[in-house]
């Protein structure tokens, strides 16, 4: 319950329908768009593929940014290039990062994030102040930075470098 606090915020409207007749009707429209999909096997492959990042970059505003679910770099690397690969081509930019997340497969979960229009978004854009800081209980601007730099192995095959 704690997790989902922000629900009580006055800004946020929750839409239960079909995700991509909500993304149709709301191009242009978004700064900021989360996707926390199931794997990318049955129904739910399509969350993995260029056409939903195609409708996510149409919704989003000109300096936009879409994170979506990333798979693991250790088990999934095979998953995650061909689309952060095909993507490139869509967004400004498009950067793989992790966090660590004991319960997972690996203890490890990723995320692709993509920019409309801006740079990566390897750095913060703004810190917290030290009064924030001191109740967050695990975000830090160094823990930021270091979710982008990858193992040798994972950059190479994600990046090709």
């Amino acid at each position: 319950p704690s997790l989902a606090c922000g629900y009580d915020d006055p800004r946020v409207k929750v839409h239960i329908m079909d995700g991509a007749k909500f993304m149709d009707a709301n191009q242009d429209s978004f700064d900021v768009i989360i996707t926390d999909s199931s794997d990318p096997i049955g129904p739910a492959a399509v969350l993995f593929e260029t056409p939903f990042y195609k409708a996510m970059h149409g919704c989003l505003r000109d300096g936009g940014i879409v994170c979506t679910q990333g798979e693991c770099m250790w088990l999934h690397v095979d998953l995650i290039q061909p689309l952060v690969n095909s993507i490139s081509r869509i967004y400004t930019d498009v950067g793989y990062a992790y966090t660590t997340i004991p319960t997972y497969p690996s203890g490890q979960i990723g995320f692709i994030i993509a920019t409309k229009g801006r740079g990566a978004c390897s750095k913060p854009s703004r810190t917290p102040d030290a009064d924030v800081q001191k109740t967050l209980r695990y975000y830090t601007p160094e823990i930021h930075e270091a979710a982008f730099v990858l193992p040798a192995f994972a950059k190479r095959a994600i990046f090709g470098e």
